[in-house]
């Protein structure tokens, strides 16, 4: 088994567990030095993508969900859209007695976006839409307004769907640091600003020591 023990907002501790745990998810909750990457476009091109399909990342969970195969009774939000619509769900670190962790995920219908670097103009109706609704959603179920929630999305994500991160502004949410978070609304701005500006820009994020894409990196020359 695997897992972490923390202190819940009120008082109490919460623990993980993982069981059967994978050697990755033995790897996830030891404490590891982590490196920073900048990531240029050429580099995604010619290391992350590559990387990427070459992994079986599994993302049938994701689909169970979309097609009402799996948590079909958790869904607090759905806009059926197929082209930019998405399911609002709360995040399983979330035991949802409390506001003060609140935390929900945004997935969205569309499989061809895996994550940031997919995205362009295109996507901005989908994007406004997971804004909105998602807002609208949680303020009407959970009386938190949208002005006290921190919505974001992980580069790199944890896996390759494309989900927007909702939790509250007073949590220290994990992967809601400078090096990982990219707000919703600064992302709907820069594609307004650029179609094109996240098949253009470097990004930043971390990685641990152990994790096959630092090493990709390191053969590479960029770290």
């Amino acid at each position: 088994a695997a897992g972490a023990v923390g202190l819940e907002p009120g008082g109490e501790i919460k623990a993980t567990v993982v069981y059967p745990a994978t050697e990755k998810h033995l790897q996830k909750y030891l404490r590891q030095e982590v490196h920073l990457v900048r990531e240029t476009w050429e580099d995604y091109k010619n290391i992350t993508l590559p990387f990427i399909q070459s992994q079986s990342f599994s993302i049938q969970w994701v689909y169970n969900i979309l097609e009402k195969k799996a948590e079909a009774d958790r869904i607090i939000h759905e806009n059926p859209d197929p082209c930019n619509g998405f399911v609002l769900v709360p995040d399983f670190k979330w035991n949802q007695n409390q506001l003060e962790d609140l935390y929900l995920i945004a997935l969205i219908h569309r499989r061809d976006v895996k994550s940031l670097r997919d995205l362009t103009a295109e996507h901005l109706p989908l994007l406004r839409n997971v804004l909105q609704e998602g807002k609208e959603a949680i303020a009407k179920r959970f009386g938190v307004p949208g002005s006290q929630l921190r919505i974001y999305l992980h580069y790199q994500p944890s896996y390759y769907h494309l989900h927007v991160h909702f939790t509250a502004l007073g949590y220290d949410a994990p992967g809601s640091s400078a090096e990982r978070a990219h707000l919703l609304e600064d992302v709907i701005d820069n594609l307004l600003l650029d179609a094109e500006y996240y098949q253009k820009r470097a990004l930043t994020f971390a990685l641990r020591a152990d994790e096959p894409l630092l090493k990709k990196f390191r053969e590479a020359g960029r770290v």
